[in-house]
């Protein structure tokens, strides 16, 4: 028996679908990178402990994926561990690592493609193996890509970017002039974390937080930012499309 729709919902379901219809699909994002933030706050306003509201934002991730899906979204890129949040206390971050195994296995098994973006050899080795196993068992999946960003830091990146650089021009015989020469910003893009991939279009943020915290720095020098109140387990298709539609309705310079 089929759930009894409330009105509050219908007028979401006509609002959503007014929003869909009016998405110019020639203006729409090929890489959408997403900061889910708010978890622990959401669990705390409900007097649960953290784990709870990681679990409820894990549970988010889905749908989302469907949302992009739908409107043909290429790439996205989930921040889901950041390098500052390796150093949270033992008794938080296990049970997130578990949490984040379980999201990587669970969209594995889903056929979605995966790609792990971050300095991996911070994480733990049992972690690590984990991801590593799941992401690899997607490598023949068409369709969207999902970058999982776990262990993930922008300055981290940048430095790792020029160390494996610098480490290939060695390996060569290369010089530091001759490197210094012929160093561009197109050479620096192809030792990133996203090598190969467009950069995102729209970051969004979720929680109010307005401030990227370290995310994408690079590859996100000419995005569209959204900011949005919710808190991510909060967030619905009625919040995604208007974070679509506002990045729609921008006029991209890109500094021109």
């Amino acid at each position: 028996m089929s759930p009894v729709r409330g009105p509050g919902d219908v007028l979401y379901t006509a609002y959503e679908r007014q929003l869909v219809k009016g998405l110019p699909g020639e203006r729409l994002p090929r890489h959408v990178g997403l900061m889910l933030d708010g978890n622990r706050r959401w669990a705390k306003l409900r007097g649960e402990n953290t784990e709870h509201g990681h679990r409820a934002g894990a549970d988010n991730i889905e749908p989302l994926l469907t949302w992009c899906d739908e409107l043909g979204i290429e790439v996205v890129t989930l921040w889901l561990l950041s390098t500052d949040n390796l150093k949270r206390r033992e008794v938080e971050l296990k049970p997130l690592l578990e949490i984040i195994e379980d999201v990587v296995d669970g969209l594995a098994a889903s056929g979605r493609r995966l790609n792990l973006v971050g300095a991996l050899g911070l994480l733990p080795d049992a972690t690590r193996a984990r991801l590593q196993a799941a992401v690899e068992k997607t490598t023949d999946a068409e369709g969207l890509v999902v970058n999982i960003a776990v262990g993930y830091g922008g300055r981290q990146e940048i430095v790792d970017a020029f160390r494996a650089m610098l480490l290939d021009a060695a390996e060569r015989g290369e010089s530091l002039e001759s490197l210094a020469d012929r160093l561009t910003i197109e050479n620096v893009g192809d030792y990133l974390y996203t090598k190969g991939q467009p950069d995102p279009d729209l970051v969004i943020r979720t929680s109010g937080e307005q401030r990227l915290g370290g995310f994408l720095l690079w590859q996100s020098a000419h995005s569209e930012f959204y900011f949005c109140e919710a808190f991510w387990p909060d967030f619905r298709r009625v919040d995604f499309l208007r974070a679509v539609r506002a990045y729609a309705e921008r006029e991209r310079r890109f500094g021109g």
